[in-house]
């Protein structure tokens, strides 16, 4: 199969993610064109032994960062129309690259690193980076609903590790709704199954009945929540977690959240 063939699927998701950075629908179309011209010109220049998908924002972003202005920190192009667009334009070149690649475009970490080309440890570091960066821009007040102490206690390192503030941690839903009546958060991460026996999913329903506040999920029982019958949560770690991914969830929900860029009330 002709390399056209192999990357004409991922083009419109290529496109998307050189408008993110980029700043323009218009901008990121002629890197993206100025790109398919260049391979045109040099099919040997794209890159062998990886999936075409991979390859293809690989040359990509090589191309990208052969123009200075784009790794020199220069503040996205038009990109203030939106609170998340905001958020984007203040994250330094690489954190951001790495960040859309993991939050939006959906690739694994190992995947991040083939196609910036460096160890996954320093793509890692890179979408650590940029969750630090986030959190400068939209540190905030967080609830954590949690029964389990040691497991509360970690979360709540790993928030104030990203710059946030905790609220209070509650064991129960009576205990939730009450923290969020003295303290209004900003960000929600829940259990689903509480100490009492109470439900952290009814915690967070009446609770997003009284205010309009993003939700994380962290639950050992994903399956109670992804049944189809509902609309389903946007954020869902799965116990046992990994901290790297609560805190790309952290990050992902503030920089997506259009309230982003104001401190709680």
């Amino acid at each position: 199969m002709s390399i056209a063939k192999e990357i004409a699927p991922h083009l419109p998701y290529l496109r998307r993610f050189a408008r993110a950075l980029s700043g323009t629908q218009a901008s990121g179309d002629a890197y993206v064109v100025a790109m398919l011209e260049a391979l045109v010109l040099d099919p040997a220049s794209f890159p062998t032994g990886l999936e075409p998908r991979i390859g293809l924002y690989r040359i990509f972003l090589r191309m990208w960062s052969s123009v200075s202005l784009n790794t020199a920190g220069t503040p996205v192009a038009e990109i203030s129309r939106n609170p998340a667009e905001r958020n984007l334009e203040a994250l330094t070149p690489r954190p951001r690259q790495a960040f859309l690649l993991r939050t939006v475009e959906g690739f694994s970490i190992d995947e991040v690193a083939a196609i910036m080309d460096v160890p996954a440890a320093e793509a890692t570091a890179l979408i650590q980076a940029a969750g630090q960066e986030i959190a400068e821009q939209v540190a905030t007040d967080v609830l954590i609903i949690e029964d389990e102490p040691i497991i509360a206690l970690d979360i709540e390192t790993m928030v104030q590790e990203l710059g946030h503030t905790v609220t209070g941690i509650a064991r129960t839903h009576r205990e939730a709704v009450a923290l969020v009546a003295s303290k209004r958060p900003g960000l929600v991460l829940a259990d689903i199954q509480l100490a009492d026996g109470s439900s952290g999913l009814d915690a967070v329903n009446e609770i997003l009945s009284s205010i309009d506040v993003p939700v994380i999920f962290i639950t050992a029982y994903p399956e109670r929540l992804l049944t189809g019958d509902r609309p389903e949560p946007a954020f869902l770690i799965t116990k046992p977690f990994q901290p790297e991914a609560v805190k790309a969830a952290i990050s992902q929900a503030l920089f997506f959240d259009r309230r982003a860029g104001r401190k709680a009330a």
